[in-house]
């Protein structure tokens, strides 16, 4: 592609970015669910529309609020996943867990949770017991108290066996402050693990493809990984994301965006295991699209880059966190990839995701 070209193709793709966010469809489909361009669209057009304020506009993973001399994070999520049961955990330790790392991406200690439930008619008690002590032990794990919650019952066939819903509250006891607005020209990325794990555990636990594999979730906290990261790095740390629905490139695509910065990522250095990369493979998809319950994305001044994997590789489940990239001016709000064998490539956001229901 001539550089003339290439000038052409990115002033297009910035106008698109800019136009006012219109959904087009006349009902919800799945891809508004999904992470990717159709659900920030719906975000954009519907909710931030209709309840723009401060602290929503951001659109981080969680709000920090004031409350007389604190801050406190709140956040609160959804979880729809299918099967219930999957190797490596479940949708009650994915529940905590996921609220937890969401407040763990503004650097909170998070404190306390409530617990919704929708069950459908004809739930096994026995199942849903199990749910409720996954959430227990995981609750324990986290260092946070499940102390509130609601049950709602629908009948047959009106859900699919049980919904939970979280939220979570936490403080915020550093003075840093964290946000995909905040990366600059020069800082690294890393990620803290391998990726794609879950999204791919969820999706050989189906059984559509026929495939055997001793792949286990990667559902963990990750509250205390980053409290090490803030104590290694100080006010180093950019910006953190749990690279949860849309996966890596997701989140490196918010940022770029939100930072007006190019983001160029070493294919090479991310670390992904052999199992998902054979699955992806097989399903022709990129495993940087492929949801993570465990793993961040952590963007830190370039200088703390050592340090801040040092940090990670202390704490589970960030033994093999690296550095997969750094952080361009330009072009802004891009994500570009180099490529294994020595190309470039731009890395997008989708529209829905290619594998629903993994959370």
């Amino acid at each position: 592609m001539t550089a003339e070209r290439e000038e052409q193709v990115l002033r297009r793709i910035d106008r698109a970015r800019r136009r006012k966010a219109r959904v087009r469809e006349e009902r919800i489909t799945l891809a508004h669910g999904a992470g990717g361009k159709a659900t920030h669209t719906l975000i954009e057009a519907v909710f931030l529309e209709a309840f723009d304020n401060p602290l929503l506009a951001p659109l981080e993973d969680q709000a920090v609020c004031p409350a007389g001399g604190a801050r406190l994070a709140f956040t609160t999520d959804s979880y729809v996943v299918s099967p219930l049961f999957f190797p490596g955990g479940d949708i009650g330790d994915l529940a905590v867990n996921g609220t937890v790392n969401d407040l763990a991406m503004c650097g909170a200690r998070p404190l306390y949770l409530s617990a919704g439930f929708i069950l459908e008619e004809g739930f096994p008690v026995a199942d849903l017991t199990r749910v409720a002590g996954s959430m227990a032990r995981a609750a324990e794990a986290a260092g946070v108290r499940i102390v509130t919650g609601d049950t709602k019952v629908v009948e047959r066939g009106k859900a699919d066996g049980v919904y939970v819903n979280t939220a979570g509250v936490g403080v915020v006891e550093h003075h840093f402050t964290l946000g995909a607005g905040r990366a600059r020209p020069g800082d690294a990325v890393l990620v803290s693990g391998p990726v794609g794990d879950h999204g791919t555990t969820v999706m050989l636990a189906r059984g559509e493809l026929g495939i055997e594999s001793d792949l286990v979730s990667d559902t963990a906290p990750l509250a205390a990984p980053v409290a090490a990261l803030l104590a290694a790095c100080g006010d180093g740390v950019r910006c953190l994301r749990d690279a949860t629905r849309g996966g890596v490139a997701t989140v490196l695509n918010e940022i770029a965006r939100a930072s007006d910065v190019a983001v160029v990522l070493d294919e090479s250095a991310v670390p992904v295991r052999d199992e998902v990369r054979g699955a992806a493979e097989l399903l022709g998809i990129d495993p940087l699209y492929i949801a993570c319950e465990g793993r961040m994305v952590v963007v830190v001044d370039g200088a703390c880059a050592e340090s801040a994997v040092a940090a990670l590789r202390l704490r589970p489940p960030g033994e093999r966190a690296a550095v997969v990239g750094r952080v361009v001016a330009e072009p802004a709000a891009l994500v570009l990839v180099r490529t294994e064998f020595g190309g470039t490539r731009i890395l997008d956001v989708l529209i829905g995701d290619p594998l629903p229901r993994i959370c």
